[in-house]
């Protein structure tokens, strides 16, 4: 497949494409005599698992890692795998939304206090937004 092809399949641009390439998250493809690349159908596979990874919140690197992983699956150790990287993304996720759920009560309790402004509440020991250090 060429590379508009490949792209268009997996709903990626082909700046996006290069960069995976570049990257190493996909194999150089081969080339046509005329210097177009040709791409196996498996790297349209390829691009999608990297793009579903990301929105589950892989980085890129993290991506890299376990790609490498499967293709090298006797570098296989602790930590290494698909299950171990999930239960660490998984409980970063966690800690991230146990966080966002005390940004959201104290959002909502500055809301109900009728906080107009940052610098009213912050003099206001009634707020719930805490700002200990420049209150009065």
């Amino acid at each position: 497949m060429r590379s508009s092809e490949v792209a268009a399949a997996a709903g990626v641009n082909l700046q996006t494409l290069r960069y995976y390439e570049r990257r190493g998250l996909l194999d150089e493809p081969s080339r046509t005599l005329g210097g177009h690349r040709i791409y196996p159908d498996d790297a349209v596979t390829t691009l999608r698992v990297i793009k579903a990874a990301q929105r589950l919140g892989f980085t890129l690197a993290e991506v890299s890692d376990l790609l490498d992983t499967a293709r090298h699956r006797h570098r296989r150790g602790e930590g290494a795998g698909l299950q171990a990287r999930a239960r660490e993304k998984l409980a970063d996720v966690e800690a991230k939304l146990a966080d966002l759920t005390v940004i959201a009560e104290t959002l909502r309790a500055a809301v109900a206090a009728g906080c107009e402004d940052l610098e009213t509440c912050a003099g206001n020991p009634d707020c719930p937004i805490p700002f200990p250090e420049i209150a009065p």
